[in-house]
């Protein structure tokens, strides 16, 4: 084994941390008989030679040992290594996009091409391991073969063996469903086998088969042909759940492996942990490809949740709660019920149900209302959970007391106070405090004082940026003073976010913080006319028009603002124009003398860049024939820019927006979900631009 390993200049090779002259050893690690050995060896070749899925030059080296380690049945382990090589080999590139030899991707997208043909090369050995000994060889094997194999027909033929009824057939459920999804594989790779592999699919869903095959057929007939499902497909789906919570639940077999300082053995141990007393585990992953398949079905999806989340199985319960975040996240709905129940999962005995409910329901800020007496029970039953420690960071707020706050239920302030009691308090306890309303006011002494007492130094943002940020989210004026002096003390260095934000809090304060009024003047001055401001720091020229911005909100003298305004805007920084353009469209008609050098942003190369200028053009001047054009146009293209653009279409009404925002309002995705990734205070954005968008459409007055 490992012939010819020797000759290959290694060290002339590169990966992910330079020369790859520690391969060799990865690769003989691999073939150890120590198993921690391997995994450690495993780890390796996932952390440096394929780092997050690149393909290196020494990565194409690889490729002909890691398929001599597969091929001899002295390796032990053979499955991880199986995996890997799929992951080498199997991205697709799109045949639509060629590059051009002198881009710099062009290196990256030869080497994806290289090993993909190079390991298809070699996939016939795959073949010899279906019925292998090693679980986790036929485990891995099913999915290579479908990904990799240049005869589809022949690896569909396989597959189908090994689910025939019989003694050569596979005898373990989780390689069986393994071979299934190998099948939906091949039929969304190639169209001509899309036809045979749904009908064999549809077969396996018969009452024949046992329930987790029928549910493993389901879910890839909803992931490569959604339009076979059958109609019953949700009552269908229940009863199979049902079956298999019938079934006895064989106990786990015990971990042999010894644990191992490597990523792969955080995980494998979390995996362990996970699926510890649970019957039948799979379930959830072949729900999530059921899900994923059923996409904007969302009544179907919710009626499946809602079941699941009433089992006596709290471990389909767990994987509902983790599904219903997915949905909500993801699909725009009538949830009540569905948050209701999940609600109902806070009070389980089993610790990892009940907290898998609270992380769910913190993300869903007002539509987790149904929730809202759940999440009480659960804060007054738990103040321990009230704070969460972090090692190496600091503390941070529990999931339940953050979800009822940002749920804006008035039970949360008495305890956010408690909370604020502490020698060190959470560091995100001020961001909490936005959506309470009134309900926080009773915080802003408590605030204020941790404020003054919080030292001037290189940390200040940290500590006092949530700080700040309550305050302003409260519209506390009374903390002037404790602003004030942040504004004035901060130091040199790693200054500019915690001016920032004390220069938004003075903004959201308004005339009642007057006594701001000499020194946002003296830092307006100072990037006038070139004075000294008297502040340890140098105020960046976006931070100067946010200071406009708070002079204005709080003294409503134009005259003193807009020559910085407009001077802000002609900057080479587009994050000053950006400042200068919202602060300009706060003036409203009284900014109208910007409109011109607003005119010339709308051409700025940064989309941003044009949809601020636009806003504030609409704002100070009435323009909706220059400035409407290019919000509709960010409005398709930048679905981000979608909120401001409709927090300006809620003050100045345009009929030409109606068709727009009349069909966001009819869209069932939000505007910013994320295929495959997931964005902290996603559905509060979009909710936010749906009651926008219906404020818009009732606003009168025509622009």
């Amino acid at each position: 084994m490992f012939e010819g390993i020797d000759e290959v200049d290694w060290a002339s090779l590169g990966h992910a941390y330079g020369p790859a002259d520690d391969v060799p050893d990865l690769l003989r690690g691999l073939a150890s008989t120590d198993p921690a050995e391997r995994e450690t060896a495993l780890d390796g070749m996932y952390g440096a030679v394929h780092h997050q899925g690149d393909v290196y030059d020494a990565t194409l080296a690889c490729i002909p040992f890691l398929l001599e380690l597969v091929a001899s049945s002295e390796v032990q382990d053979r499955g991880g290594i199986v995996e890997l090589l799929t992951s080498i080999g199997g991205i697709d590139l799109d045949g639509d996009d060629e590059l051009d030899p002198e881009d710099e991707e062009f290196e990256y997208a030869a080497n994806y091409a290289m090993a993909a043909s190079a390991v298809t090369a070699g996939a016939d050995a795959f073949l010899g391991l279906v019925g292998s000994e090693d679980r986790g060889v036929r485990l891995a094997v099913p999915l290579a073969l479908a990904t990799l194999h240049e005869d589809p027909e022949l690896v569909l033929g396989l597959l189908r063996e090994r689910l025939a009824p019989g003694p050569g057939g596979e005898p373990d459920a989780e390689v069986r469903f393994a071979c299934v999804e190998a099948a939906g594989r091949i039929a969304l790779r190639h169209q001509s086998l899309a036809p045979e592999v749904v009908k064999w699919l549809s077969g396996l869903t018969r009452v024949s088969y046992g329930p987790g095959l029928r549910l493993a057929a389901l879910a890839q007939l909803a992931r490569c042909a959604p339009d076979a499902l059958p109609a019953d497909v949700v009552p269908g789906v229940t009863g199979l759940l049902r079956e298999l919570r019938a079934e006895p639940v064989a106990p786990a077999p015990p971990a042999e492996r010894p644990s191992t300082p490597t990523l792969l053995g955080q995980l494998r141990e979390l995996h362990e942990a996970e699926t510890a007393g649970r019957g039948a585990p799979w379930t959830a992953d072949l729900l999530r490809t059921l899900h994923s398949g059923l996409g904007d079905r969302v009544e179907d999806r919710t009626a499946l949740l809602t079941d699941q989340l009433c089992s006596p199985d709290w471990g389909q319960r767990i994987d509902a709660v983790r599904m219903s975040s997915r949905l909500l996240d993801t699909w725009r709905g009538a949830y009540e019920e569905l948050v209701g129940l999940v609600g109902e999962q806070l009070a389980d005995p089993e610790p990892r149900l009940a907290e898998a409910a609270a992380d769910a329901l913190k993300e869903l800020f007002g539509l987790a209302a149904p929730a809202a007496d759940a999440l009480a029970d659960r804060v007054a039953a738990d103040p321990g959970a009230w704070v969460r420690e972090w090692p190496g960071g600091p503390p941070t707020l529990g999931s339940a007391i953050t979800a009822l706050a940002r749920a804006g239920d008035r039970r949360a302030a008495p305890v956010l106070a408690r909370v604020l009691e502490r020698a060190e308090p959470p560091s995100d306890l001020g961001y909490a405090l936005g959506h309470l309303g009134a309900a926080g006011a009773s915080l802003a002494p408590a605030l204020r004082q941790r404020l003054a007492e919080t030292a001037l130094d290189e940390r200040l943002y940290d500590r006092a940026g949530p700080l700040l940020y309550g305050l302003t989210a409260l519209r506390a004026a009374e903390a002037a003073p404790e602003v004030l002096r942040v504004l004035r003390g901060a130091p040199a260095y790693r200054s500019e976010w915690a001016v920032e934000s004390a220069l938004k809090a003075l903004t959201a304060f308004g005339p009642a913080a007057s006594e701001a009024i000499p020194d946002l003047r003296a830092l307006i001055r100072h990037a006038d006319h070139g004075h000294d401001h008297g502040y340890a720091y140098d105020l960046p020229e976006s931070l100067t028009a946010r200071a406009a911005a708070a002079l204005w909100a709080v003294e409503g003298d134009a005259e003193a603002v807009l020559p910085v305004l407009c001077a802000t805007l002609e900057s080479a920084d587009s994050a000053a124009q950006r400042s200068a353009a919202t602060a300009l469209g706060a003036l409203g008609a009284a900014g109208a003398e910007a409109a011109p050098a607003l005119r010339v942003l709308l051409r700025a190369p940064e989309p941003w860049t044009r949809v601020d200028a636009a806003t504030a053009l609409w704002r100070v001047a009435g323009d909706a024939d220059r400035a409407w054009p290019v919000l509709r146009s960010a409005w398709e293209e930048l679905p981000y820019t979608r909120v401001p653009t409709a927090e300006c279409l809620a003050q100045v009404r345009a009929e030409a927006a109606d068709p727009l925002l009349r069909g966001e309002l009819g869209s069932v995705r939000r505007h910013n979900a994320i295929d495959g990734g997931y964005g902290s205070g996603g559905i509060f954005t979009d909710e936010r631009l749906l009651a926008l968008c219906r404020q818009a459409l009732t606003t009168e007055g025509t622009a």
